[in-house]
């Protein structure tokens, strides 16, 4: 079968970062991915299946990967070669069309008993992410022995698999791991009265978790989101944000609302009750700490990796940093799952609308590239369909 393999090559790890800094293409075509055939995965264990794709998403994670610049904090928890994509909609060895869970927590590790995080059903707290039967692998997507979206097969544990409703298009089916994942973080801080939430960026999480908020968080009574381009300032809008300003008008619109003053060095004396970081870049923290209110909650959405942060006013300001990884229990939600509220969202939202671009796997140096620079190119979610051969890229909506 053909896939995008992910090999562990430090020079071209080395080249890939450099390159990326200043040309996303150069750096897919110089870094450690590969369209290559292999065999397909074997099926580790009873209560697996075969997964063949119909598209698979590129994440942040993913371009961070390519791009040489992810945490080494990383490297026990992943094993090599592996094959990305960890967002998939595809149909599985009985017929059903599904999307994937991708966490490999104990369930799918063979561990019995689970550790205690897995028995209660948050697989993104697993203690076992490189034990079991598997090798080493936070998620599918990361993993050697289960392959991953980016190619024409992959494995799954039953555990990992959600039936996708009737009529759904694969466009809005591949959008639900992602969106679970900001529905996490827009239920992340705990309930208060945050009469204003800031969401900083907006891609995929960012325009997730503001209609996450939205939908699902009564105690927010305005939304208010940072984003750059025309098309994310429209989007953000229509999914349920109050008011958008761009990154450089934040501090000023934040003190306005909230009857703030903004001292000499551009802190503000008050704030907002939550704030949700969807990009995860040095900047975004440091306008996230400003604008986070004393005793309130800065979720952390957006995977950082390793920045420079002054974290006094975290300290003075007794300011609550969550972090947000996957899905799981939302306890605001009377316990009802993140992907089972994803489902619910990417319906009610229409956020089907998000995938932007689709690409055959033939064409990843440029599919990559679209995607690292997606909001300048008026785009949100780029797509691979692992079934298309060589062409042109398809927007969606064409036939």
């Amino acid at each position: 079968m053909r896939a995008l393999r992910l090999e562990r090559s430090l020079p071209r790890f080395a080249a890939a970062r450099l390159a990326s800094g200043w040309n996303g293409r150069a750096g897919a075509d110089l870094g450690p991915v590969r369209l290559v055939e292999v065999a397909a995965p074997e099926l580790p264990g009873p209560g697996w299946h075969r997964v063949r794709p119909h598209l698979a998403g590129i994440c942040g994670s993913d371009l961070a990967t390519i791009a040489g610049r992810s945490s080494r904090w990383f490297e026990p928890i992943v094993s090599f070669p592996f094959v990305p994509g960890h967002e998939v909609v595809g149909t599985d060895d009985t017929g059903r069309r599904v999307v994937l869970q991708p966490v490999l927590g104990c369930v799918a590790r063979g561990i019995d008993p689970p550790c205690a995080a897995c028995g209660a059903g948050s697989a993104n707290h697993c203690a076992h992410l490189a034990a079991g039967h598997l090798r080493p692998g936070l998620q599918t997507g990361f993993c050697a022995d289960t392959g991953g979206g980016w190619s024409e097969e992959l494995v799954a544990h039953e555990s990992q698999l959600h039936a996708v409703p009737e009529g759904w298009s694969d466009q809005a089916a591949v959008l639900v791991e992602p969106v679970a994942c900001a529905v996490h973080g827009a239920l992340a801080a705990p309930e208060c009265d945050p009469a204003l939430a800031v969401v900083i960026g907006a891609g995929t999480l960012g325009l997730g978790a503001i209609a996450a908020l939205s939908r699902f968080r009564p105690d927010v009574e305005l939304v208010l989101a940072v984003a750059k381009h025309p098309h994310q300032r429209r989007l953000a809008l229509e999914l349920g944000a109050r008011a958008v300003v761009e990154p450089g008008e934040l501090r000023r619109a934040v003190r306005r609302r909230t009857g703030s003053w903004m001292l000499d060095n551009g802190q503000l004396t008050g704030g907002a009750p939550l704030v949700v970081d969807c990009a995860g870049t040095a900047a975004s923290l440091a306008d996230a700490l400003a604008v986070t209110a004393p005793g309130g909650t800065l979720v952390l959405l957006g995977m950082a990796g390793t920045t420079t942060l002054d974290l006094t006013t975290l300290w003075q300001r007794e300011v609550r940093l969550q972090g947000s990884y996957a899905y799981g229990p939302e306890p605001l939600a009377g316990g009802r799952h993140s992907f089972e509220l994803a489902f619910e969202l990417v319906e009610h939202a229409g956020l089907e609308r998000l995938v932007s671009a689709t690409y055959p796997l033939g064409r990843y140096a440029e599919a990559v590239a679209h995607a690292a620079d997606a909001g300048r190119r008026g785009a949100v979610k780029v797509v691979f369909d692992p079934r298309r051969r060589p062409g042109r890229p398809r927007p969606e909506g064409s036939p």
